[in-house]
Order: structure tokens, then sequence, then C-alpha cells
């Protein structure tokens, strides 16, 4: 692998963690649970709100019922003394009140089914939040899960790299040692055969004599054997022919 090449990866695996940190699914789950757990949040205060100003009309339609009857007593009250004027000007104050009665009616439904509404809101919000947690928990451990097996395969990849140079180092020095190991053979054979000493220049006259003498002995022990045949009278045919040889040569 280059110089460069390893570049390229070490940049390119900076780059991808920059990427993961930046888009790290774990902190988005968590950052959608908050922003769900806020929603609820809002809601319930939404509850609390409509709560309260229902709860604030009660009160004020039962203080105008109150006021309603107290005036349906008085009217009767000034009918029984004989006070038509007050019998009258308290039934009037009385349809004022039950006025503001029948006003606050439509308010009371209208906030009873606005609670409605926002307590069926904030139950499907939380079946929606607790089945996002079971599985935004399932994801996170997907991924960390797909994170360590992808650690793994990246340092696995950089092993398998390492030996492949590792081994084209090897076989590279596999070639070198058969290299000049067949060289150290040729050098021998060559070295046997004499051809280096050929070309090295000038024989070496100690061993030129040892050969000389080997050769003399050889001729010197053949000469005698000869010899002896002559003498017994039983030569050799291999002695006759050379002499024959010679004796032709003489004539």
């Amino acid at each position: 692998m280059g110089l460069f090449q390893r570049a390229h990866q070490i940049v390119e695996a900076k780059a991808n963690t920059a990427l993961d940190k930046a888009e790290n699914p774990n902190e988005m789950l968590d950052l959608s649970y908050e922003k769900m757990l806020e929603q609820i949040t809002q809601v319930r205060r939404a509850l609390v709100d409509i709560a309260a100003s229902k709860k604030q009309l009660e009160l004020q339609e039962t203080q105008l019922q109150h006021s309603v009857d107290h005036l349906q007593d008085q009217a009767k009250a000034a009918i029984t003394a004989g006070r038509e004027d007050l019998a009258k000007e308290a039934l009037s104050r009385k349809a004022a009140a039950q006025a503001q009665v029948d006003a606050m009616e439509p308010q009371h439904q209208q906030l009873a089914e606005q609670e409605e509404k926002l307590t069926a809101t904030l139950t499907a919000l939380q079946n929606r939040v607790n089945a996002f947690r079971t599985q935004k928990e399932t994801m996170k451990a997907q991924y960390t899960a797909a994170k360590a097996s992808a650690s793994v395969n990246e340092s696995v990849a950089g092993i398998s790299s390492t030996i492949g140079d590792s081994g084209a180092a090897l076989q590279r020095a596999q070639d070198k040692i058969a290299t000049m190991q067949a060289r150290s053979g040729a050098l021998d054979e060559l070295l046997q055969s004499g051809v280096l000493e050929d070309v090295g220049g000038g024989d070496d006259d100690i061993q030129k004599e040892l050969d000389q003498v080997g050769e003399q002995s050889q001729v010197d022990a053949e000469l005698a054997a000869l010899k002896a045949e002559v003498g017994s009278g039983a030569p050799a045919p291999e002695a006759l022919g050379a002499g024959e040889a010679g004796g032709g040569g003489a004539s």
C-alpha cells in the first residue's frame, strides 16, 4: 500500500468519524424523545389551564345560581309584604343573573370538550412515547452493535492490509534468498569446473607440477606393465598392435 493511499484512508476515516459524531443516531433518538416529552408537558399544562378555567367558571355559575335562588326568595318575601315594586326589582335582578348563568353554559361545554380532546391527545402521546422509548432503546442497541461490528471489520481490514504488506515483504525476501541461493550454487559449479580459475588468468604452477607428476607416474606404470608382458612371451594385443604400428613406421 502506497503512502498516498494510506493518507487517503486516514483522512476518510477521520471524515467518517466527524460525520458519525455530527449524526449520531443515539443522540438523534434521545433528542426526539425529549421533544416528545416536551409535547406531553405542554398538553398537561394546557389541561391544567382548562381545568382551572372550568373550575372558575363552575364557581361563578354556582354563585350566580345562588343569587338567582336568593332573588327568587326575596321576590316572594316582597309579595308577602305587599311590596310589589320590590318583588318586581328582585325578579328583574334574578332574570339578569339567570341570563349570566345561561351564557356560562356554552363556555362550560366548550371547556369540557377541549378538556376531553386534550385528555385523549395526552393518552395518545403517552402511548406513543412509551412505544418510542422501547423502540429507541432497541435501535440504540442495534446501532451500538453495528458500530462495534464496523469497528471490528475495520480492524480486520487493517490487519488484512498489514498481512498483505507483510506477505509481499516475505515474498520479496524469499525471491531475494532464492536468487542468492541460485547465484551461490552457480558459483559452486563454476569453481568445481575450474571455469573461474581460467577466467581469473594464470594457472596454479604447483597444481600443474602435481598434474604432470600424476600423468608421468601413470605412463611409467603402463610402460612397466608392457615390458613385463613382452618379457613373458605373451604380449598383450594392445602392445602388439602398438609394435606393428611402430615397425611400419620404421620401414
